[in-house]
């Protein structure tokens, strides 16, 4: 008895941390593949669950509607995404370029808005923060502040380089060129290309008077 009792003790326990790990995972690679192939509407917490191989009170335990639940695994993916390109989340390079450095983050952002990975997941909470205010604030608050920060940040050295008018509000500079960018994709007014969006930003850094 003894001999079996010291073997029991010996056993390695189950790490609860590295199993609840692989349960989220699963939770953030089943909402988007669901979302990819049938759709937001038709996707629900109970497809999730079954698709990730978890109870729908797992579920519920860590998020309150498949809303949630998308929002975080795109936060997720788009951090994978980052730190798979070699560069960390959240930076937007700073060469002495105004001009290229926008031009070269504004490519990146059509690439991913195009890219299958990410088509389907944006557009879900996209048309869903229509709807859903509360949604649409977290969206607002957990994804895109923190990239509209970073043009600001940009867009300050500038300012201190010289390269930009000192008087001008940098978050309202930074939507000259977010904003159409934007809503082109929204409402499929014309085509996202790397010429479209280098001359958003000759237009928002140059204006539209004569020179």
């Amino acid at each position: 008895m003894a001999s079996q009792k010291t073997g029991a003790a010996a056993r390695p326990q189950p790490d609860a941390a590295r199993r609840s790990q692989r349960s989220r995972r699963a939770i953030y690679d089943a909402a988007l593949a669901l979302v990819a192939e049938v759709g937001y509407p038709r996707t629900t917490v109970e497809g999730i669950a079954a698709r990730a191989g978890v109870g729908k009170q797992t579920i519920y335990r860590w998020w309150s509607s498949k809303a949630d639940v998308l929002l975080e695994a795109f936060l997720d993916l788009s951090e994978q995404a980052a730190r798979e390109a070699g560069g960390e989340p959240y930076e937007i390079p700073d060469t002495g370029d105004l001009a290229a450095d926008l031009k070269n983050v504004l490519r990146m952002t059509v690439d991913q808005l195009q890219d299958p990975k990410f088509y389907a997941p944006s557009r879900a909470l996209a048309a869903e923060g229509m709807v859903d205010e509360q949604l649409a604030r977290k969206c607002v608050a957990e994804l895109m502040e923190p990239q509209f920060q970073l043009y600001v940040t940009r867009l300050r050295a500038a300012q201190d380089a010289g390269d930009m008018r000192a008087d001008l509000d940098p978050r309202i500079a930074m939507e000259l060129f977010v904003s159409p960018l934007a809503q082109r994709w929204l409402q499929f007014t014309g085509p996202l290309s790397y010429e479209y969006t280098d001359t958003l930003v000759d237009y928002a850094l140059h204006g539209l008077a004569p020179r």
